[in-house]
């Protein structure tokens, strides 16, 4: 059997089945009896059960009223529920299933019956909970390679650009910064809502990948790019889509990896369809890769290369902001005057 540790609550209107249900119980567990679905849920409050065992009949408040209130409540919705009842009623079973309950237990019950199905129920839910953290840990540790496997691939990608700048991490915070924003002044707000923002943010950090196949020559070149040398830069978006595919075929998180395809195919598109790699223009560009735009940009602009020095933030703006309407979509771009020295802040942090 259990440990006495375990506490039940028993909630019977009538008393001799609460005394009965008690003795049964009280030399196993810790027993709390109420003759009302409301003098428990005052207890409730102060004092979590491992489990409840419900009467179905009941003045005022039934079982199937009770139990409804407890799965609507995050506090208690997890708590499992046996009902007793003298019913004999296939349905009427059915229903309390369906609303969360475990089982039912028939009065009068045996004593031996109702200790050992007590017993196994507690067993189930003290296994289910251990599983349940089992997977977590699990998932934790997923998700902690998957971030690792990101933060060294963005770091090889600036090593090898020679960019110590943080490229990764600041387009990241921008990209942040300008959901948050966007969703703040209902700009796009209803697609945004649909996104899985930690899983954005995350994947946000892999759409320069396909930079690694472009040659130290070009990305550590002190002058401007020939036509060439740029028809060669834009194959990156190509490569990075490549690279996203292949990560897919291997079993991985298909959800973020549908983000970072977007953010890798679509961050150098522009409003007016003179971007690449698809030549795609306004609403037909994906939202994430709109934002993205903006992003890498201002860090661009920003931010010194071998080619070029960095733009102060006022300077950078001023050529954001002349971009509305052609580069970049003008309700997102709107969102980024509002919030640009958010974007500066970012942009000095080491």
């Amino acid at each position: 059997m259990m440990s006495t540790e375990k506490t039940i609550f028993i909630v019977d209107d009538n008393k001799s089945n609460l005394v009965v249900a008690s003795d049964a119980l009280s030399d196993l567990y810790k027993v709390f009896t109420f003759t009302s679905g409301a003098r428990m849920f005052k207890v409730l409050e102060k004092l979590m059960p491992d489990i409840i065992l419900l009467d179905v009949l009941m003045p005022e408040m039934n079982g199937y009223d009770v139990i409804k209130l407890l799965k609507e409540d995050e506090r208690f919705c997890r708590i499992p529920v046996i009902f007793l009842t003298a019913l004999d009623n296939p349905e009427k079973e059915l229903e309390g299933l369906n609303l969360g309950a475990l089982d039912y237990i028939t009065k009068p019950f045996s004593v031996p019956l109702l200790q050992k199905r007590i017993d196994l129920h507690l067993q189930l839910f003290d296994y289910h909970c251990n599983l349940e953290g089992i997977v977590e840990e699990k998932t934790k540790e997923v998700v902690a390679l998957r971030d690792t496997v990101i933060r060294t691939t963005a770091e090889l990608m600036e090593y090898r650009g020679k960019n110590v700048g943080n490229h990764i991490a600041r387009t990241k915070m921008y990209v942040g910064a300008l959901i948050n924003a966007m969703t703040q002044n209902d700009v796009y707000a209803n697609e945004i809502a649909e996104l899985g923002t930690d899983l954005v943010l995350q994947s946000s950090q892999l759409h320069d990948v396909g930079m690694i196949s472009i040659s130290d020559t070009i990305l550590l070149k002190e002058d401007s790019l020939t036509s060439e040398e740029f028809d060669l830069v834009k194959e990156h978006t190509d490569f990075g889509e490549m690279i996203i595919e292949r990560m897919k075929e291997g079993g991985f998180d298909n959800e973020f990896l549908d983000y970072a395809s977007i953010f890798v195919a679509y961050h150098h598109e522009k409003w007016d369809g003179t971007g690449y790699p698809k030549g795609l223009a306004g609403h037909d560009i994906p939202l994430l890769g709109r934002i993205m735009a903006i992003a890498d940009v201002y860090d661009a602009l920003v931010s010194e290369r071998p080619y070029k020095k960095a733009l102060s933030h006022d300077a950078a703006v001023a050529v954001m902001l002349d971009g509305r309407g052609t580069h970049f979509d003008p309700a997102i771009i709107d969102i980024f005057e509002k919030i640009h020295h958010e974007f500066e802040k970012i942009s000095i942090m080491e």
